[in-house]
C-alpha cells in the first residue's frame, strides 16, 4: 500500500488496530537526548513553554516520528522574575532562585535541584487523604524532581504544538499514574510496607490521587491530544506483586482510562520492566495500548509472545533495546533488530515501532533515523 496517509490518519488507526498504509513510528526520548540533539538552553528547555515546544517540533522533523508527545506541561510563562542570579559552570547552568533553591542544569540529563528543605517522610496510617489538593500541582518526574504547574497556564504547551502541527501529526499528552504519586507523597519504601500495614488508608489516598490525575488528563483532552499516555513506571514485578496490583494499581488506572476514553481519545499504558505476569491484567483495565514491553534483558516480554496473548485487544508500541541495540548497536543491529520488530508486530495491525523506554541521551542521532528509512524500505 503507498504512503497516502498523514502520520496522524495513520497513528489514529494504528492505534484502533486498524489497516494503515505503513507502520508508524514514534519513540519518546530521555531529555537528555533532546537537549543533545536540539542544542537547546538546558534551563530554557526545561522552563519555558515556547523553547519546549520547539524542541518537540524539531525533534519530530529530525527523526519523522509519525507523533509527538508533550511529557511535560504547565510552564510558568514568569519564571524569570523568579530567579535571583544565574551562572554557567563549565556545561552547566546553575539558577539561584529567590526562595534559596537552587537548580543546575545539565545539557545531558535531568535538572537536580537542591536548597529546599525536604518535606519530612508520611505515614499513611495517620495521614488524611483529604490533605491531598484536588488539584495537583506538579509532576513527579524522577527521583524526587518535581516540575511545578503553573495553575494559569497548566496546558500552553499543548496549545503551541497543536497550534503548530496538531492537524498533521499525532499529539500525545501524558499524565502520571496515581500509584506513582502515592509513591512520591510516602517514599518508595513507606508507601510500599504501608500498602500491608494500611491498606484501607492506602486505597483512599490513591482514589484522592486519581481525581487529581483525571482532571489533568481531561483538561488535556479538552485541549485537543489524539492520545493519552499514562507513565505507570514503578508498577512492574520489580516493584509490586501481581496481588497488589490489582489492588493498588489497576482500578485507580482504569479510572483515568475510562475518564479519557469517555471523551472518545484512547488512553494507555506506559510500565518499564517485567510485566510479561501481568500483560492480560493491564489489558482489563481497559486500556487501548500498552508501551515499553521492555525485552531481556531490560525487562522479560518476548514481543512474540505479547502479540500472541494480548495483540488482537490493544495496540503495542514497542519493544526495540534502547540499550543494547539503539544506545551501543551499529546500524546494522538497528536494522536488523527493526526488520525483526516489524515481522512480528505488523501482522493484524495494531503496531506502533518504537524503542522500548526512552533513547539514552547519547543514542546516536543515525541509529535512530534509521528507523523510518527501515520500515518505509521494508514495506
Amino acid at each position: 500500500m503507498p504512503n497516502t496517509m498523514t502520520p496522524k490518519q495513520r497513528m489514529a488507526l494504528a492505534i484502533r488496530r486498524r489497516e494503515v498504509d505503513r507502520v508508524p513510528v514514534m519513540c519518546q526520548m530521555s531529555i537528555g537526548h533532546m537537549l543533545l540533539q536540539t542544542g537547546f538552553s538546558p534551563m530554557e528547555f526545561w522552563l519555558s513553554a515556547e523553547v519546549f515546544a520547539e524542541g518537540l517540533l524539531l525533534l519530530r522533523d529530525l527523526y519523522g516520528f509519525d507523533g509527538i508527545l508533550i511529557s511535560l506541561h504547565g510552564h510558568s510563562p514568569d519564571w524569570q522574575r523568579r530567579v535571583r542570579r544565574m551562572e554557567r559552570v563549565g556545561d552547566e547552568e546553575v539558577v539561584w532562585w529567590k526562595d534559596g533553591g537552587r537548580t543546575v542544569f545539565s545539557r545531558d540529563d535531568l535538572p537536580r535541584h537542591y536548597g529546599i528543605k525536604h518535606k519530612p517522610v508520611l505515614d499513611p496510617v495517620e495521614f488524611d487523604p483529604l490533605f491531598v489538593p484536588e488539584a495537583l500541582d506538579y509532576i513527579p518526574v524522577s527521583q524526587g524532581l518535581h516540575f511545578p504547574v503553573d495553575p494559569d497556564h497548566p496546558y500552553d504547551v499543548f496549545d503551541l504544538v497543536i497550534a503548530k502541527c496538531g492537524d498533521r501529526f499525532s499529539i500525545h499528552g501524558e499524565v502520571t499514574s496515581p500509584f506513582d504519586y502515592f509513591l512520591d507523597f510516602f517514599g518508595f519504601s513507606n508507601a510500599l510496607v504501608n500498602l500491608l500495614e494500611a491498606p484501607q488508608v492506602c486505597a483512599e489516598m490513591l482514589q484522592r490521587l486519581t481525581e487529581g490525575v483525571t482532571r489533568i488528563a481531561l483538561g488535556q483532552v479538552e485541549k485537543g491530544i489524539d492520545a493519552l499516555k499514562i507513565s505507570s513506571p514503578f508498577a512492574g514485578s520489580g516493584f509490586i506483586s501481581p496481588h497488589l496490583y490489582r489492588r493498588f494499581v489497576l482500578p485507580y488506572e482504569s479510572r483515568v482510562i475510562a475518564a479519557v476514553q469517555s471523551r472518545g481519545v484512547p488512553a494507555y499504558l506506559h510500565t518499564c520492566g517485567a510485566i510479561n505476569d501481568r500483560l492480560e491484567m493491564m489489558v482489563e483495565g481497559g486500556t487501548s495500548g500498552l508501551e515499553c514491553l521492555d525485552p531481556p534483558p531490560l525487562g522479560d516480554v518476548s514481543l512474540k509472545e505479547a502479540k500472541a496473548r494480548i495483540g488482537e485487544k490493544v495496540f503495542i508500541k514497542g519493544n526495540i533495546d534502547p540499550v543494547h541495540v539503539l544506545l551501543s548497536g551499529g546500524l546494522s543491529d538497528v536494522k536488523a533488530d527493526a526488520v525483526h520488530r516489524l515481522e512480528i508486530g505488523k501482522p493484524g495491525g495494531g503496531y506502533i515501532l518504537s524503542s522500548a523506554c526512552s533513547i539514552a541521551p547519547y543514542t546516536p542521532r543515525e541509529n535512530v533515523q534509521a528507523l523510518l528509512r527501515v520500515v518505509e524500505e521494508w514495506e
